[in-house]
């Protein structure tokens, strides 16, 4: 949490698609934090605790996305983890979002009810504080 507001770190090297989630989060009460690349947004996740992760599948380079998702599950994250990929419905039978340790997959252009909807689900689960992920 941050300033008593849940905090969504989202990675992204599209400064207009972090400016857009970022206008959604914080007028609906989140924080965000934001990350143009995967070792960013690694750096990140490790010095802020994040309550909510979106990651970009297609980055710096075209897995990167994934890749850092890895990272994560190899950390023993706790937090929801989500991609966002404009490659379309494909990716949801193409990619083992389990064994990447993602709880879903979002698809390019996110509507703010679908983000909304699934962060107030997602959150209810996850408790409070940084010592409550491990």
């Amino acid at each position: 949490m941050t300033n008593g507001k849940r905090l969504v770190l989202y990675i992204d090297d599209d400064e207009d698609a972090l400016f857009a989630i970022r206008t959604i989060l914080e007028a609906n009460g989140y924080a965000m934090a934001g990350a143009s690349s995967a070792e960013e947004g690694l750096r990140a996740y490790k010095a802020l605790n994040p309550d909510f992760v979106i990651v970009d599948l297609m980055m710096e380079e075209v897995d990167s996305g994934a890749s850092f998702a890895r990272e994560l599950k190899a950390l023993s994250n706790k937090v929801p983890v989500y991609m966002l990929s404009s490659v379309g419905d494909d990716l949801s039978t193409s990619t083992d979002s389990v064994a990447l340790g993602l709880d879903g997959v979002f698809q390019k252009p996110l509507k703010a009810a679908t983000l909304l909807g699934v962060l107030g689900t997602r959150l209810l689960s996850v408790p409070d504080g940084p010592s409550a992920r491990g």
